[in-house]
């Protein structure tokens, strides 16, 4: 990845359970080998930039970090899950379609960005 990316690489897993708790997050699970992921990141970064900008954007590397993975039950790559304050709202993996990923974030994401600005 570029130095401009905005995917936190996470290699700890407080660190994951506070992004987790925090507002919004999506993490990618990934791999180094896995050429999809490699591929499926710069897709997923440019949908957060274009349509949902305040969520925010991890990625675990499961050959690195093989027990994180475990703990969030990813056995097979690429995974995505996406959290809103702490709940998981959304879970992907295999294959799956990116567009049906967007609109299936769409909604959460709108009430959580709504809840906020009252």
């Amino acid at each position: 990845m570029t130095d401009t990316s905005r995917t936190q690489c996470v290699n700890d897993g407080d660190l994951l359970e506070q992004l987790k708790a925090e507002g919004a997050v999506m993490i990618l699970f990934g791999g180094e080998h896995c050429t999809v992921c490699r591929s499926l990141r710069p897709q997923l970064e440019s949908m957060l930039a274009t349509r949902f900008p305040s969520m925010a954007a991890a990625y675990i590397d499961c050959e690195r970090t093989p027990a994180i993975c475990a703990q969030h039950h990813v056995f097979t790559l690429p995974a995505v899950s996406v959290y809103i304050e702490g709940k998981l709202t959304i879970e992907a993996a295999r294959a799956f379609s990116l567009t049906e990923l967007m609109r299936r974030t769409e909604r959460p994401y709108t009430l959580w960005i709504e809840s906020k600005n009252k």
